[in-house]
């Protein structure tokens, strides 16, 4: 019988083995890094659009203006607070680092965004719709219910194991944060 998490015969690695980086990488190690890598520095890179104006972004003077025009005031605080969720959020994701409060962070954010712009044009993308937002919130709590993998800053960390309650908790917190911005 084969322990599909370390690809390895059942009982030939001690659970000692298995949780520092000297044990082998397994497949889903290497895909959790994959996933939190991508959808991390997408993130991270759209955050820094909004703070810094990088990669064809406004920087946080326009883009606050546009978070008014959506009816956020003062606009440049809730643009700043947008993107540092997405930035903050997208790194940590991608390394790996508190990956819960990582993950609540672009939930938080991708909620926000489906509920004052894109959730107005249906599902696709291609309508301006929720699709991409939809993605990204489904990946983020799934890497906070998994766990970000052995390839990670947190695997010295109990909740770098992932569970229910790390789940609940990102979907929680984003939920949270989201209502609060909403409200104001």
């Amino acid at each position: 019988m084969v322990n599909h998490s370390t690809d390895q015969p059942q009982g030939s690695t001690s659970p000692a083995a298995r949780q520092g980086l000297g044990a082998q990488v397994s497949a889903a190690d290497c895909a959790l890094l994959l996933v939190r890598l991508t959808f991390g520095l997408i993130m991270a890179a759209h955050g820094s659009q909004k703070l810094f104006g990088l990669f064809g972004g406004t920087g946080l003077t326009a883009t606050g203006k546009g978070f008014a025009a959506l009816g956020f005031r003062p606009g440049k605080l809730f643009a700043l607070i947008g993107g540092l969720s997405e930035f903050l959020g997208g790194l940590g994701l991608a390394v790996g680092l508190l990956t819960p409060l990582a993950a609540a962070a672009l939930i938080g954010v991708m909620i926000n965004a489906m509920a004052t712009v894109t959730g107005a044009h249906g599902l696709w993308d291609v309508n301006g719709g929720m699709e991409y937002n939809i993605c990204i919130t489904v990946a983020a709590l799934a890497v906070a219910a998994l766990g970000p993998g052995r390839l990670s800053l947190d695997r010295f960390f109990s909740w770098g194991k992932g569970g229910w309650t790390e789940g609940a908790l990102a979907l929680g917190l984003g939920g949270i944060g989201a209502a609060i911005a909403l409200s104001l």
